[in-house]
């Protein structure tokens, strides 16, 4: 078996660029080769949404939960997620994360949970930001499962993207 993975132009020509580019012609997984990608500014903005009910709405805002106050709790553990996404998912690779924000707007029956992620690096940050939205919105499902065990995390999806040379784009 050859463990050599194509180089990252065997992935920007027009013929492959639908191709799988974690994926070999064998079909075995490999990461992605980067280094010849210019490095830029590259940021991502992703968003969840943590469903509930409007008691537990109050809760959350009024920092009354019985585990304490959640929100701070949450932010830092979406940011603290962001760092270490190359360590839980397997194909990305390690970034200097230069700014993580993640934010928590309130709705009646709802804490919508948004994160930007910005680098200077080779490689988009979009898993950084899904994985910083997604830490936050489990670590305030965990503080309120003892009020409701009904809650549900949904909507988790990347906004906006920008940097590199696929360009910018957002929904």
């Amino acid at each position: 078996m050859n463990d050599v993975a194509p180089s990252s132009d065997d992935h920007a020509t027009p013929d492959t660029e639908k191709q799988l580019t974690h994926v070999r012609a064998d079909g075995s997984a490999h990461m992605v080769d980067v280094t010849a990608k210019s490095e830029t500014t590259r940021t991502a903005v992703a968003t969840a949404t943590l469903r509930t009910r409007p008691d537990v709405i109050d809760m959350i805002f009024a920092a009354d939960l019985p585990k304490g106050d959640a929100l701070p709790v949450a932010r830092v553990a979406g940011i603290m997620g962001a760092k270490k996404t190359p360590e839980i998912i397997p194909l990305c690779h390690p970034l200097p994360l230069g700014k993580i924000t993640v934010d928590f707007e309130r709705g009646s029956e709802c804490v919508v949970i948004s994160s930007s992620v910005k680098t200077r690096g080779v490689t988009g940050v979009e898993m950084e930001a899904l994985t910083a939205v997604t830490t936050a919105a489990l670590t305030v499902y965990d503080m309120i499962k003892a009020v409701d065990k009904h809650a549900e995390i949904t909507d988790v999806k990347v906004l906006a993207k920008s940097g590199g040379k696929s360009g910018d784009w957002s929904v």
